[in-house]
């Protein structure tokens, strides 16, 4: 069984908290769908104000805050199933609030979607995380008609064709593998946007512990793990370029494992032996995946805290626009093969200084497979950026 008019809205920044996806498995048209995952967080919510890792605790724990770039140049696509009607003003709230410059942003709807709470919930995470990482970005979400995959798929193929144009496509959706998806495979493979440039896509490896799903399991994404992080010092930071970063463990939800169909890239060898030499292992790489602040209210009152491998593709893709953003300026293409490249990183002398090696958590009762450890594991991968150095890294690339 198979899986599965644009406007132009300025952003300003706003504080936001995120919430659990309210939709549930059904099956539509024939297809499988999938659904969004992101979670309210556990404790206390307060609609009033933000909790949780603010977006300047963010960027100083991982380094963003000693990158210039703020994605100029470069577009990325958000794709998410059905419509949230509030998100323009959502988003021009949380950037107003936290005082970003405001966003450039665009929906772009493919066919007639109805409104869901719970994706509204997902789209609003996703779009403030885009913003809150890449301001001057070109941010596209571009809703699907439903969560089939049929759907979601052409939505998908929408956002890297013309007149869009991505050339990094965040996919915070997933559902269980089955043998149609290598098909699916086709519309993230090789892939280059509507103006001719490589396209890179990440993709949540899922909030139900051990385990693989699709997309996260094609080897044509890069997909994106869940940790929880701890900065070191809570108040204000006297300088805005210091570190504080704190400690870092695997999330105990985050997806992971060994794909039951897809075959293992090669540069997954050696990084995976130890649990498969033949099939794709998830995920690549993690971010935090918990205590986020998101703003909403199509399903909520104002903000909420939330939790998921959500937050941790756009994230990424995030940080993959600022290096494309980087490259350009250095008279390059975008990325045209940035699993590749990560794990080159992690092979070479130089993984410690571009990455946090997350070695404590775990995602399940399962031994090695559900265990973080040095180097690679199957819960958050080779790990969370030092994305300060990392982009240099990755801006310096050949391909």
């Amino acid at each position: 069984m198979k899986r599965s008019s644009f406007f132009t809205v300025p952003l300003l920044l706003i504080g936001i908290a995120v919430v659990l996806a309210a939709t549930t498995p059904v099956m539509a048209q024939g297809h499988m769908v999938f659904n969004p995952p992101v979670r309210v967080s556990d404790g206390p919510q307060n609609p009033s104000n933000p909790t949780g890792i603010l977006p300047q605790q963010f960027k100083a724990a991982y380094g963003f805050n000693r990158i210039p770039n703020a994605g100029q140049g470069q577009t990325i696509a958000l794709v998410d199933a059905f419509d949230d009607p509030n998100i323009a003003s959502d988003l021009a709230f949380y950037a107003n609030y936290f005082h970003i410059a405001p966003c450039n942003f665009q929906k772009v709807k493919i066919g007639n979607p109805t409104t869901d709470t719970g994706w509204g919930l997902e789209i609003s995470l996703d779009v403030e995380q885009a913003c809150m990482l890449a301001p001057q970005a070109n941010i596209i979400l571009v809703e699907a008609n439903s969560n089939s995959d049929a759907d979601l798929f052409a939505a998908v193929q929408a956002a890297y064709s013309q007149p869009n144009n991505a050339t990094a496509v965040s996919m915070s959706w997933g559902g269980g593998e089955d043998s149609s998806e290598l098909q699916d495979d086709t519309y993230m493979c090789n892939i280059l946007s509507g103006n001719g440039h490589p396209v890179t896509f990440f993709t949540s490896s899922g909030d139900g512990g051990h385990g693989a799903q699709y997309p996260a399991a094609s080897p044509c994404v890069v997909a994106v793990g869940g940790t929880t992080l701890v900065i070191a010092q809570a108040t204000p930071l006297p300088n805005p370029l210091q570190l504080n970063y704190g400690t870092e463990n695997g999330w105990r939800s985050s997806g992971g494992g060994v794909s039951a169909f897809e075959a293992q890239p090669s540069w997954q060898n050696p990084a995976c032996a130890t649990w498969s030499t033949t099939n794709r292992c998830i995920p690549d790489i993690a971010s935090v995946a918990q205590n986020i602040p998101v703003y909403d209210t199509f399903g909520f009152g104002g903000w909420v805290n939330v939790a998921g491998t959500s937050i941790s593709s756009p994230d990424w893709a995030a940080f993959a626009t600022l290096v494309n953003s980087m490259r350009a300026n250095n008279g390059k293409d975008t990325l045209s093969q940035a699993a590749f490249d990560l794990y080159q990183v992690y092979y070479s002398g130089n993984y410690m200084s571009d990455f946090h090696d997350i070695t404590t958590g775990n995602n399940g009762n399962c031994g090695s497979q559900c265990n973080t450890g040095p180097g690679y594991d199957l819960v958050t991968g080779i790990g969370t950026y030092k994305a300060n150095v990392l982009v240099n890294a990755l801006v310096a690339d050949t391909n």
